[in-house]
């Protein structure tokens, strides 16, 4: 199967994962995601997304309602700093 196949079934079942099962199934998910493929933003679209159609203030953050859309976009930046950094990674 190749890479560009296997991106587009991680992109379709993240969304799936989003619609329809917990919050903490489609974080691992997307983690692994963003860490197997090299630039994977769908999973930042695709919690951007799942705020939008799920997301609700919270108090304790400041009234923020794009709480999983900031957490993937942080975990994305990170982990694209630290791909350049690990020997394995390829480009």
């Amino acid at each position: 199967m190749s890479k560009v196949t296997l991106r587009v079934l991680a992109s379709i079942f993240l969304f799936f994962s989003i619609l329809f099962m917990p919050l903490w199934l489609s974080l691992v998910l997307a983690f692994a995601s963003m860490a197997y493929f090299s630039f994977f933003l769908e999973a930042v679209f695709l919690f951007f997304l799942s705020d939008l159609l799920y997301g609700a203030p919270e108090s304790y953050l400041f009234n923020i309602v794009f709480v999983s859309l900031s957490l993937m976009l942080i975990c994305f930046i990170i982990l694209e700093l630290l791909k350049k950094k690990l020997r394995f990674h390829s480009k």
